[in-house]
């Protein structure tokens, strides 16, 4: 039996990732619903899969915050206490995530051999140049964007499709948390 893969992104309007500057987490818009809604998402039993760059990027977020902070967000917590995949040609093991296990090689073969495996969905956040190779192969089976009420046009970081292919995108579900965030569900498919 195959399951399900997940990519997950957040992205300002202009799709962009992350953003430099004075923007915060979030974009600074969280609010109490979207932050239940993402633990509620990551609630279930499920395996994280992390490309080396994201987990390099989380691992230092981590670290450098405190129990107070906003990084270690409930969801956050519960992520990072999920068990995960983290596929990389640089890392060894082990890895400063309390249920890592590193899989060498390409993406495309580890995934497919995890969707294969695994007995629980499996669920990417971040990992863009994996996950563009990944729905290029046909193995994303849902794209989660929640879209912040942001354009972040000269300060924007890590366009998320940038040198992607083109895809179809049949939208599944959305939703409006906090009355200005939205959640957008689809499946994709190659354009063909």
């Amino acid at each position: 039996m195959t399951t399900t893969y997940t990519f997950d992104v957040c992205s300002s309007l202009d799709g962009f990732g992350a953003a430099g500057g004075d923007w915060s987490g979030y974009w600074g818009k969280q609010g109490p619903e979207l932050l239940d809604h993402r633990l509620a998402l990551y609630e279930p039993e499920q395996r994280m899969v992390l490309g080396a760059n994201t987990y390099r990027a989380f691992a230092q977020m981590l670290a450098a915050s405190t129990e107070e902070s906003d990084v270690r967000d409930p969801w956050v917590t519960r992520m990072r206490n999920l068990p995960a995949t983290v596929v990389s040609t640089t890392l060894d093991e082990p890895l400063d995530w309390p249920d890592a296990t590193v899989v060498r090689g390409d993406a495309v073969d580890a995934v497919a051999r995890l969707k294969e495996e695994s007995d629980v969905p499996l669920r990417s956040h971040g990992s863009l140049s994996m996950n563009r190779a990944l729905m290029a192969a046909g193995l994303v089976d849902l794209v989660q964007v929640t879209l912040f009420p942001v354009v972040t046009g000269r300060s924007g970081l890590d366009p998320i499709f940038q040198g992607a292919a083109d895809f179809d995108l049949e939208l599944i579900e959305s939703r409006t948390l906090d009355g200005r965030t939205l959640e957008l569900s689809y499946r994709p498919t190659l354009h063909r």
